[in-house]
């Protein structure tokens, strides 16, 4: 495939990106992603942004359950023009199929992790959380930074509406028993 460029990026054709194009246009910068079949790149990352993905990473990866696995940089095929990457998925262990692959499918998604940025906020607050809803995403935790430290906000699908209902906002401490058991003592961003 072949696309036009436009300041160094490749323009849209008519009807707009599809899932499949993030996989077939070349140079893409990392963590590229797609929303409304428009491409939305990543910006450079806050040392705070930082931090709270591997602190989360490590502590999802230690106390998640076998039949579960914990991946950064990977999207979520939602349907044609949509394939977001949240900052952090959960997913089934047996959707990982070969070393290759670069999305899952939201049925696959046990929680899907945003860590807000200034330049995300809109969509991590509310296009992305909608999206996942509407896809059957059962969990989904939106990281805002206060006071230096994580806060987390954490959702949990309600089926009959595919809408998140808000389940609690964690300060220091992250403590839960869905979708696994998870304790996590988010003053420790500094101490890996």
């Amino acid at each position: 495939m072949s696309a036009a460029r436009e300041y160094g990026r490749p323009r849209p054709p008519e009807g707009g990106w599809t899932a499949d194009d993030l996989d077939r246009l070349p140079n893409l910068p990392p963590h590229t992603g797609l929303i409304d079949g428009s491409l939305v790149f990543g910006s450079a990352q806050t040392r705070f942004h930082s931090r709270t993905l591997r602190l989360l990473d490590n502590e999802l990866l230690a106390q998640a359950p076998e039949h579960l696995d914990v991946d950064r940089g990977m999207t979520v095929r939602l349907d044609d023009k949509n394939r977001p990457e949240p900052d952090i998925v959960v997913f089934r262990a047996e959707a990982a199929t070969h070393s290759d692959q670069t999305w899952y499918e939201p049925e696959d998604v046990v929680l899907a992790v945003e860590v807000v940025s200034p330049d995300s906020r809109a969509r991590d607050r509310e296009v992305k959380p909608r999206k996942y809803a509407a896809a059957g995403v059962p969990h989904f935790w939106r990281v805002e930074k206060s006071n230096d430290l994580p806060v987390v906000y954490v959702y949990e699908l309600d089926p009959a509406t595919r809408a998140y209902t808000a389940v609690g906002i964690y300060h220091n401490r992250l403590k839960l028993s869905v979708p696994f058991p998870i304790d996590i003592d988010l003053t420790e961003i500094d101490n890996l």
